[in-house]
């Protein structure tokens, strides 16, 4: 049985510990609302996660969707859900309310897409793309387009899709073969086939607007040919009622390791009509829009995958007896004592703990980023802010996911052979995690981007920022005496940090290889030493909260923030070692070494 219960303690702790600060004092001004009406609405959509979501999850990944001549059928109680999805106005919460939205903090809708990947995976991903569509939309197209697909988007009566991977193309999109032909009417053909569409087709909304990649004649090769084209499922008419359909449909559907209760399309577009989304040829930039929020949102899907791993693994802990402890009977009524008495069942469970907690902060703080850009007047201000995002977006997406996937398997193997079962549920979180590091650039093509681009982007900037703000506060804090524990563990593993940045920038110069090769090492690194001051600034924050502390909130987040310092950050040394040892032992190996022995 799967167990959760959303971390709303938490989330109220990062709104008024955390987050608090001139910045969200900003945000409450400009969006007039307080805190207060921010935790009666994450109240509320835990409500919806525990009681509606969750209830569904493992049967409706027992039962996945249907394909039949082209429609698809979700499980049993996914329309009823989604229902109650849109008549609250979730899908909304933080579109402009000029379409019909409510204009909540972006890191609302972070604890929101949490909280409904944890209690369901599959369900998340219908409003998570119809989001990452709005935005682009939002951003890129015409008034008359916005006018005409906002509205019903932002109620959740539609739903939207992004189409980027073709059968013989996949993160390389500059060998996409869709093609867009102009029409009089302003209008374009579209005509080609794109896979992997998550919820491409299905039975929930009442229409489906797709963002397609196509290339019109005579475009440019490559990426630089490419344009966004709004392709309906039910072309709408003016007034934004339904009209006639549109020339595409779903030829078929995925059968899938996991998160069955989304459907997985391959989509045949036969001279369906569209309409062109920003400029002609520019339509990685508006895509681009829709991916970073993508990926921002698939790293929440790792991080509600932890939660619930967690909070079922725990459970479980409680329950099963097994053993002695091995300092004597720890529940000597008991005909055993239950298995969170031995050390390596604590060591998972506060790897698991720390780790989220940890992960659940950083993304926090990137929303807040994301707010504070959209508000800031301020030049210097919008412009660090921007770039915190775009630093961290690689980071969140990859690390995020990674930490779902270790979280679920650390669950399965505290449950044992109950969790190898289906019966539990556990197993469906390791099938259902192991999507997120492959969806939306692999972890890592992160990994480049994030060695590749955004450490030399603007002459060092984006990590220049990073590295004076982490520099900043260990400064000002050197001689805290409470943060003993967590300053010292910080600067070495930050000082690793700094050493390998400048050993990758130097080798890369001269060979791109050198740089590239130990991308994935470097980016686990940056984001374990990221999360350890986020660690680090929860423990002076709970030093300074205790005498308010009734129930040992803060004391345990100083106890597992010394976990988290002592046995998982040093994991930078073996990252730094690894790095430092270049990259010629993978990419001098001869290729007919790979082959050798079963020849």
């Amino acid at each position: 049985m799967q167990i959760y219960k959303a971390p709303l303690k938490d989330y109220k702790f990062l709104i008024k510990d955390f987050l608090n600060s001139g910045s969200t004092d900003l945000l409450f001004k400009n969006l007039d609302i307080d805190q207060s009406d921010l935790e009666m609405i994450l109240d509320e959509a835990a409500k919806l996660c525990e009681e509606i979501l969750l209830p569904i999850n493992q049967s409706a990944d027992t039962e996945g969707c249907t394909f039949n001549k082209g429609k698809v059928t979700t499980p049993k109680g996914f329309k009823e859900a989604y229902k109650n999805f849109v008549a609250n106005g979730w899908q909304g919460i933080t579109v402009d309310k000029k379409y019909g939205g409510q204009n909540l903090p972006y890191f609302m809708n972070i604890f929101l897409d949490e909280m409904i990947s944890s209690s369901n995976m599959s369900f998340s991903l219908y409003p998570v793309l119809t989001s990452n569509a709005i935005e682009a939309i939002e951003k890129n197209a015409s008034d008359e387009i916005k006018k005409l697909y906002l509205p019903k988007l932002s109620t959740g009566e539609w739903t939207g899709t992004m189409n980027l991977t073709e059968p013989h193309c996949g993160t390389d999109l500059g060998l996409s073969k869709t093609m867009a032909q102009p029409q009089e009417d302003g209008s374009y053909k579209i005509t080609g086939t794109k896979i992997f569409i998550t919820c491409g087709e299905h039975d929930m909304s009442q229409n489906i607007i797709h963002l397609v990649l196509a290339k019109t004649p005579k475009a440019p090769k490559g990426i630089k040919g490419i344009s966004l084209f709004v392709v309906p499922k039910i072309i709408p008419n003016a007034d934004g009622t339904l009209g006639e359909y549109n020339l595409l449909e779903c030829g078929s559907i995925e059968k899938k390791m996991g998160i069955n209760a989304s459907p997985t399309c391959v989509m045949h577009y036969n001279e369906a009509k569209g309409w062109l989304v920003g400029d002609l040829h520019k339509g990685m930039q508006a895509m681009f829009i829709m991916m970073n929020g993508a990926r921002l949102m698939v790293g929440v899907q790792g991080l509600g995958i932890a939660e619930i791993a967690y909070q079922s693994a725990l459970h479980y802990t409680k329950e099963r007896l097994q053993g002695r402890s091995l300092g004597g009977a720890k529940f000597p009524d008991k005909p055993a004592d239950p298995i969170i008495v031995h050390p390596e069942i604590r060591k998972n469970l506060l790897k698991i703990k720390t780790l989220t907690e940890g992960l659940r902060g950083l993304m926090a703080w990137t929303g807040l980023q994301v707010d504070i850009s959209k508000i800031e007047k301020d030049k210097l201000k919008k412009q660090s802010a921007n770039d915190w995002v775009s630093l961290m977006t690689p980071i969140l997406k990859s690390f995020s996911t990674e930490v779902g996937c270790e979280a679920a398997n650390l669950a399965l193997q505290i449950y044992g052979g109950h969790g190898y079962i289906k019966d539990q549920g556990i197993e469906q979180l390791v099938r259902d995690s192991r999507i997120a590091p492959i969806y939306e650039g692999t972890n890592g093509i992160q990994a480049l981007d994030l060695v590749g681009r955004k450490m030399p982007m603007h002459t060092g900037r984006l990590l220049k920022s990073f590295f004076h703000l982490v520099k900043k506060y260990l400064e000002k804090n050197s001689h805290n005496y409470n943060l003993n524990d967590f300053i010292q563990p910080l600067a070495k593993s930050f000082g690793r940090l700094e050493q390998v940045t400048s050993f990758i920038s130097s080798k890369g110069l001269s060979n791109p290889d050198e740089a590239a090769g130990p991308a994935v090492d470097y980016l686990k690194m940056f984001s374990l030493v990221a999360i350890g001051y986020v660690w680090t600034q929860y423990a002076e924050i709970s030093f300074n909260k205790q005498n308010e502390d009734h129930e040992s909130f803060y004391k345990a987040k100083i106890a597992s923030g010394k976990y988290y310092m002592s046995k998982i950050l040093p994991e930078t040394e073996y990252l730094m070692s690894s790095i430092l040892s270049g990259a010629k032992y993978y990419n001098d190996f001869e290729d007919e070494y790979f082959d050798l022995g079963f020849k």
